[in-house]
């Protein structure tokens, strides 16, 4: 399982990425003089650290290998974003060849820095079109300003979780499709219990665990940048519709000092006491993963997945979703770069390789025809979540410069305006879409 990427941990990381990996030398363009067919031993690191996890990783390298009979993998786990910069920085006999990260939104540093070579001319000598290969939102989030340093390696989308029992009892008889409807089921499911509650429709506040900024705007089908590079946080009407939706349905359900209250009382995100697998809460948006740790858990209820609603005047986008996923490049201080793409092309486009991975750890698949195999398991929430990867107007969050900076920002503003703190939006989106820029310009 890939944890998410763009939880306020993921974010600060990412935004911390641009001082570790200022110091990155190596080539732009992947040009390497190695010989594939060398008897070599290349080093690959990645963040997978769960026993499971760490036993698929190692049946596709063993896999590889057999194909690869000339190339050995030294594969190193539970490797962070961090680790991953300041080895590259040092280079080293110790450096990694090929690496992957959970943190998409580290593309446009790994990218500007040159941390990753560009993976162009190793894509053209295969003769991989990209754009045939993988879905358009996974083609984006791995490069960069023309520059393609990494490739999906999975891929994650998030949808809606829901209590079929609760809904049962509520007497609603399919999930919502539009956001008017989200919010009168969530008034539904809710039951008061003194200052608190027995039962929560939905979680909206910002802290909720995937109730983000950046996961629920996705949903209006926003524009951070312009053409020129500049934020549109200010000026895309999807960024105040979302925080207003968002506000409002905070305020119905009970106000954010109540609704603050009772996520205090929420277990730890991916432990066993998650609010949707104890029935804290009846509704939630969350990715794939989700669907294993509820099967694993044995919970009290029958639950669904199904696409997040969508606002009322988009009901013909219905299906979309946010993706995100984890990424692999090549690293531009290795002397081993041709037999480290090998290593990367296969993992990454070879379909039995996916699908074999997505299946053992309860990911998305990040190729068009791994997404169509007949060999990809298929249970009702694993379908619901490739039907949203390939939903043409699903979105993702772009790459920038500094990384996910720009969404701590936005984030900031989110958590400002849902508490009451701020309550002039467009003043806030105004500061914030400068704050952006500037941030951007001084990394550049």
């Amino acid at each position: 399982m890939a944890l998410p990427n763009t939880t306020l941990t993921g974010l600060v990381a990412a935004a911390t990425v641009a001082a570790l990996a200022a110091g990155c030398g190596g080539s732009r363009q992947g040009s390497a003089n190695d010989d594939p067919n060398a008897d070599v031993t290349i080093t690959f690191w990645h963040g997978w650290s769960a026993p499971s996890e760490v036993k698929a990783i190692q049946a596709n390298i063993d896999a590889f290998e057999g194909a690869h009979p000339n190339i050995h993998v030294k594969v190193v786990g539970n490797i962070t974003d961090d680790k991953i910069n300041q080895s590259l920085r040092a280079g080293g006999a110790k450096a990694p060849d090929a690496v992957s990260s959970f943190t998409t939104d580290n593309v446009g540093e790994f990218c500007t820095s040159h941390a990753f070579v560009d993976l162009t001319p190793f894509l053209k000598k295969s003769e991989i079109d990209v754009a045939s290969t993988f879905p358009k939102p996974l083609q984006d989030y791995t490069q960069f300003d023309g520059v393609r340093c990494t490739l999906p390696l999975l891929s994650d989308a998030y949808g809606l979780y829901y209590n079929k029992d609760a809904f049962k009892e509520a007497g609603i008889t399919r999930p919502p499709r539009t956001l008017s409807e989200f919010d009168a089921d969530a008034v539904k499911l809710t039951k008061p219990d003194g200052d608190s509650f027995s039962q929560l429709g939905f979680m909206p506040n910002f802290h909720g665990y995937e109730s983000t900024t950046t996961h629920l705007v996705a949903q209006w089908s926003p524009t951070y940048f312009d053409a020129d590079g500049k934020s549109t946080v200010d000026s895309d009407p999807a960024f105040p519709a979302m925080f207003t939706w968002q506000k409002h349905l905070v305020d119905t359900l009970g106000g954010y000092d109540k609704l603050e209250k009772y996520r205090s009382t929420f277990g730890d995100e991916f432990g066993s006491k998650n609010p949707f697998m104890t029935g804290q809460v009846a509704m939630a948006i969350d990715g794939e993963w989700r669907a294993g740790m509820v099967d694993d858990a044995g919970v009290q209820f029958d639950y669904g997945v199904a696409p997040f609603p969508v606002p009322d005047g988009q009901v013909d986008t219905y299906g979309k979703g946010y993706l995100s996923g984890t990424i692999i490049g090549i690293a531009s201080t290795s002397k081993k770069q041709n037999a480290a793409w090998e290593l990367v092309k296969y993992l990454t486009t070879d379909t039995k390789a996916v699908v074999s991975f997505a299946n053992a750890i309860h990911n998305i698949p990040s190729t068009n025809k791994a997404l169509e195999s007949s060999d990809l398991d298929r249970s009702q929430a694993v379908d619901a979540f490739i039907k949203i990867a390939q939903n043409p107007n699903s979105t993702t969050t772009p790459a920038s410069p500094n990384g996910g900076a720009y969404q701590l920002t936005l984030q900031d503003v989110g958590y400002a305006y849902e508490s009451g703190k701020e309550t002039d939006l467009q003043g806030s989106l105004d500061r914030a879409a400068k704050q952006i820029d500037t941030d951007i310009d001084r990394a550049r």
